[in-house]
Order: C-alpha cells, then structure tokens, then sequence
C-alpha cells in the first residue's frame, strides 16, 4: 500500500482559542513518519494555525477557493490569497458546497485551474445522493463529476463522499466502498490515461477512529477525508494512526 493521506476538514468550526488548542495536541502528538496529514481550518483560522504548523510536517488546506485571482467578490477568498498563507491544499466541491451553494461542476473545475495555477494540491469532492444510488445511477453520475470536475491533466486528488451515507443513518459497506473506488480508478484511467494512475483516491463517508482501519485497508483507498472527527485530536490521531505511511 502506498503512502496514505488523511485530510481534517474542520467545516465551520473553531474559534482562535479551540483552533490553537487542538493544533497543539496534533503537533505534540503526531506520530513520527506518520501518513500524510492536512488540516482545512475556517478561513478565519488559518494564519494563526499557519504559525503554529510552522515547524510541523502537518500540512494545511483551506476548504474552498474563489475562481478569480481577485477582483470585486465580496466575502470570497482566492487560490493566490491562500497560497500567500502557506496553505498547500484547498478542498473543491465538497457536497456541501454543490448542495447548500449550488456550485456546479463547472465551477469546480474552474476554481480547480485556479488552484493549481497558484501552486495549491486540489483535493476535489464527487459523490451521489441516496436517490442516485437507489436508482443505480451512482457511476453514471460520478463519471459526470469526473469528466465536468477535474480539468485536463489533474494530477490533485480525489475525495469520494457518498452523501446517501453522511448523517442518514445508512452506512457504506466495504464491498460498496471497494466497488466504487475501483470504477472510479478505472475511470481516472479511462479519462486521463496513465495520469489516473496516479490520482490519490480519499473516502470521505462520516470516517471515525472505529471504521478507519477497516475502511484504510480497502483497495484504492489511498487516505480518508474526515469531518467532526478532525475536531477531537485523539478520534484524528487515531485514523491518522491507522493510515500507511510508507
């Protein structure tokens, strides 16, 4: 198993003084020669946390970016801005992003050119609702998001969430899981040729310290993108703990 990633989106969470406090645990306590780890704090959060990552090899991401370099767009924040803070990765159409801000493909893809221009590692989000997968819609559907997300030549990552399965109740299976990260393997080949190869495929469905060992040894699984457990440094420790770093 290649080297693993394992990427903290802390979402709309983290006042400076629960920020500073969780990092320092991470710091201190970040297992040495451990995966790959990224932290994606608030906007608000990230050059206070920039700091305190300084000497660390915990690297840090931002979880979205304007598609513009700058100009008149009130209350966004560019690739360019976020690269002058020593963020190394920004997360792109997250499904919360295309749900609640209706951002299309389209739009990903844009902000995805932006990112790579200005020296940023996208970590772009695809995945079907419960309705597409029901219907057996669920491959048509994330080779749309593939084609429209990702532009041409992506050597970034992907972060496949299904949504059906985030806060419903339902849960992945690993034969679910394996299935679709081996189309969608195939399918980044299929698309971009010997470049798919290479393309690090996350899973992003609710991953915690329980199902994180399990879900890491999945084939293809090369890392975990991870919401409300990222906020506990002992749950984060613990999937990062669970992830091949070599």
């Amino acid at each position: 198993m290649s080297r693993q990633m394992i990427v903290g989106n802390w979402k709309m969470n983290g006042t400076r003084q629960a920020a500073q406090a969780l990092v320092a645990s991470l710091v201190d306590r970040l297992p040495q020669g451990s995966a790959d780890v990224v932290i994606c704090p608030p906007f608000t959060q990230l050059a206070p946390v920039a700091d305190k990552l300084a000497a660390s090899p915990i690297g840090l991401g931002a979880q979205d970016c304007h598609q513009a370099v700058s100009g008149a767009y009130t209350g966004d924040v560019s690739a360019a801005m976020l690269a002058d803070l020593g963020v190394g990765h920004v997360i792109l159409g997250h499904s919360e992003r295309r749900q609640g801000h209706a951002e299309l493909d389209e739009t990903v893809r844009e902000k995805a050119v932006a990112a790579i221009r200005a020296g940023l590692v996208p970590v772009i989000c695809i995945g079907e609702t419960a309705e597409q997968r029901d219907a057996g819609q669920h491959e048509d559907v994330l080779g749309w998001q593939i084609e429209g997300s990702l532009p041409e030549g992506f050597g970034g990552v992907v972060a496949y969430e299904p949504i059906w399965a985030i806060g419903s109740g339902r849960a992945a299976t690993e034969e679910q899981i394996a299935q679709t990260m081996a189309f969608l393997r195939a399918e980044l080949i299929r698309q971009f040729g010997e470049t798919g190869k290479a393309v690090k495929i996350l899973y992003g469905g609710s991953v915690n310290a329980g199902n994180a060992p399990s879900i890491l040894s999945i084939p293809e699984v090369a890392g975990a993108l991870v919401g409300g457990a990222s906020l506990d440094a002992d749950a984060f420790l613990s999937i990062v703990g669970a992830a091949s770093a070599s």
